[in-house]
């Protein structure tokens, strides 16, 4: 249960940008009554389409349909009064959009707030730092605790992986002998200005410098969602510096699976050139590309929340997603160009182009172990476009990790810590020890030359 709280003192602003889910709604419900003045003028008929009452021109088509389209078949008293019937039908289109207000509203005077403090950081380069889960309030790391560079996107901020008690990855892995380092990526300043995606992997190994030079030998890196193609091109450019990587649900083949990206492909390169001149893409045109995976997503959780006893477990986690969703920071624009037209667009990184540090990032060419993790279920990073990471042109030392997870679901799902975290936190425990195993032994030998 919630503690006791009051009122969030920063007015939520989720569901972002809601007037585009409104506007979902509101269109598609109050269009049903055009289905009523059919030209031979008639009740419609019963339609059993099951993506009836679905806006036509989705740009994926293999988003799922909306469960509360309203899809009344008229009763033969309907027939015979069709002012009764789309009167009904009026009723039916204020009660969901009521239900949908009622959603929004308790969800932005819920008081649940993310209990946790932030980890102190360690390390600062513009607006990002290097946050130490070891030194965080409630988090006992031993002296010998080994230190892993945690990237997860630029996009989505890092909270996702320390979000509650119970839901923290970080934390859990802090809790298994190591201590996270997580990048923040802040909020983009004058710094960033001219920062693009190789410069932020640069940033990252200046990060790694630092901790390794502090630790003394290698380290592992984990990177999540975007984060997890930044390590990669980190494994690459600092390779004597990294003793294992991780990645996490990281897109690479970009063109492996282009379902969804209808949107993407037609006003990319407009947004990319936009997001240039002003330095930044806004979050609100980011959230509405992803919206542009499943029109209907929105819609239809804030209508099962709305459902909710506000008290429960589950409205607390609900509220606290809600608002790691909705404060994402807006990326800086060379990096939203890189990610526009380099990645989405011409598949550099698939294709073994992407410079960073001056050297193409292919990852045949790194020798670090790896491990590939791969949700199935996961509509933000197609299973194929992550499985670019293996394979015939993929890390050549890589276990691959299928998990019938989503994207967000694998870091907080109800099932994440026993399918996810536990087989990464072995994964890496193993490839540590191994590791360390080996260079004690080299250290050793050298000592007794």
């Amino acid at each position: 249960m919630r503690d006791n709280a009051t009122v969030p003192a920063t007015p939520r602003q989720g569901p972002r940008p809601l007037p585009l889910h409104l506007l979902t709604a509101l269109q598609t419900w109050g269009s049903c009554e055009l289905g009523l003045t059919p030209s031979n003028g008639g009740l419609p008929r019963s339609n059993p389409d099951p993506a009836a009452g679905q806006p036509s021109a989705s740009p994926n088509p293999a988003a799922s349909p909306d469960p509360t389209a309203i899809r009344l078949s008229p009763p033969a008293e309907a027939a015979a009064d069709p002012a009764a019937f789309r009167a009904a039908l009026r009723r039916e289109i204020l009660r969901r959009l009521d239900q949908l207000a009622a959603g929004v509203l308790a969800y932005r005077q819920h008081p649940a707030q993310r209990p946790l403090d932030d980890p102190p950081p360690i390390w600062h380069e513009g607006a990002t730092c290097l946050r130490d889960v070891g030194a965080a309030s409630g988090v006992s790391a031993a002296a010998d605790a080994v230190p892993i560079v945690v990237a997860p996107s630029l996009i989505n901020r890092w909270q996702v992986l320390d979000l509650a008690p119970g839901k923290s990855f970080v934390r859990a892995l802090a809790a298994e002998g190591f201590r996270p380092l997580i990048v923040d990526w802040g909020t983009p300043g004058p710094a960033e200005r001219d920062l693009d995606a190789a410069g932020c992997v640069e940033r990252l190994a200046r990060a790694l410098d630092y901790v390794v030079a502090t630790r003394g030998r290698p380290i592992p890196v984990l990177g999540y969602c975007m984060g997890g193609t930044l390590t990669v091109a980190l494994a690459a450019i600092r390779p004597q510096s990294v003793s294992a990587l991780a990645a996490l649900a990281a897109p690479w083949d970009f063109h492996a699976d282009r379902t969804g990206q209808g949107l993407l492909v037609s006003v990319g390169p407009a947004l990319a050139e936009m997001a240039r001149a002003a330095g930044e893409l806004p979050i609100d045109l980011i959230q509405t590309l992803f919206y542009s995976l499943d029109p209907w997503l929105v819609v239809n959780k804030f209508l099962r929340f709305a459902a909710m006893d506000m008290t429960s477990d589950a409205a607390r986690d609900f509220v606290l997603l809600e608002d790691w969703l909705n404060d994402g920071a807006p990326l800086p624009g060379q990096v939203a160009h890189d990610c526009l037209i380099g990645w989405y667009g011409d598949n550099l990184t698939g294709k073994g182009l992407w410079m960073v540090g001056g050297q193409p990032v292919r990852p045949r060419a790194i020798a670090t172990p790896a491990l590939v993790v791969i949700p199935g279920s996961d509509r933000i990073v197609p299973p194929l476009s992550a499985a670019g990471l293996v394979g015939q042109d993929g890390l050549p030392n890589a276990r691959r990790l299928d998990l019938p997870l989503g994207h967000i679901g694998m870091m907080v799902g109800s099932s994440a810590a026993k399918r996810c975290w536990r087989p990464v936190v072995d994964w890496l425990r193993d490839r540590h020890l191994g590791h360390m195993a080996a260079t004690s032994v080299q250290d050793a030998s050298s000592r007794a030359q």
